[in-house]
C-alpha cells in the first residue's frame, strides 16, 4: 500500500462527519446526541507542526437527540439559545503528533459567549483514497468537559436525589476529512 501525505489541506466531509456527546440522564441512563450542521477545515504540516491548524464550527440549531421536545428545549436559552449564539467554535492554538496515528488537538471552544481552553485527543483511523478519486483521512477521538463552564447550567434536582442532567459531557468526535487537490480554494472560514 502506497503512504499517503497528510500534509495538506483538508475539509470535514459533513455527511460522513459526526461530532456528538452524551450526557447522563436522571442518574440512571445516557442521552446521546449530535450535531447535524457540521463545517470545518484544517492544515496540516507534518514537517512543521507548529504550522498546522483547525477550525470546526457547528451550528447549535442543528442539535439532534432523536427527541424534538429534548432538542427544543437543547436549543432554548436554558443550553444552546441558538438564537443569540448560532455556534459553536473550535479554533485550534497547538497541534501536536504524540505518536503513531496518535495527535492533541489544543484549543479555544466557544459555547454560548464563553470561551475556554480544550485539548481533544485524536486517533488516525486511516487514510484511503475513495471511490471518487478524493483522499479521505478519518479521526476519532473524545474528551469530557463540565458543562457549566460554558454556561449550560439548566438542571433539575431529583427527589431520590442527584440532577436530571449531569454536569459531565462527553464529547465525541468521529471525523471525516477530505484532501483539498493543489489550487482548491478553501471552503469558509
Amino acid at each position: 500500500m502506497t503512504e499517503i501525505d497528510l500534509s495538506g489541506d483538508w475539509d470535514l466531509d459533513p455527511s460522513h462527519t459526526r461530532i456528538g456527546f452524551s450526557a447522563r440522564h436522571a442518574m440512571v441512563t445516557t442521552v446521546r446526541g449530535s450535531f447535524n450542521d457540521v463545517d470545518g477545515h484544517f492544515h496540516a504540516d507534518l514537517e512543521d507542526m507548529t504550522k498546522s491548524t483547525a477550525v470546526v464550527r457547528l451550528k447549535t440549531a442543528s442539535v439532534d437527540t432523536r427527541n424534538d421536545q429534548r432538542d427544543e428545549h437543547l436549543r432554548s436559552a436554558d443550553f444552546f439559545d441558538a438564537e443569540r449564539w448560532p455556534e459553536i467554535v473550535f479554533e485550534s492554538t497547538n497541534i501536536e503528533e504524540l505518536g503513531e496515528r496518535a495527535y492533541s488537538v489544543s484549543g479555544n471552544l466557544t459555547i454560548r459567549d464563553i470561551t475556554r481552553p480544550i485539548v481533544v485527543p485524536l486517533e488516525l483511523m486511516g487514510v484511503q483514497t475513495d471511490a471518487y478519486g478524493n483522499v479521505r483521512a478519518g479521526f476519532e477521538g473524545s474528551r469530557r468537559v463540565n458543562r457549566r463552564d460554558f454556561g449550560l447550567e439548566w438542571n433539575v434536582a431529583l427527589d431520590a436525589g442527584g440532577v436530571l442532567v449531569s454536569e459531565k459531557i462527553s464529547l465525541e468526535f468521529e471525523i471525516s476529512a477530505i484532501k483539498r487537490q493543489d489550487g482548491e480554494e478553501q471552503q469558509g472560514d
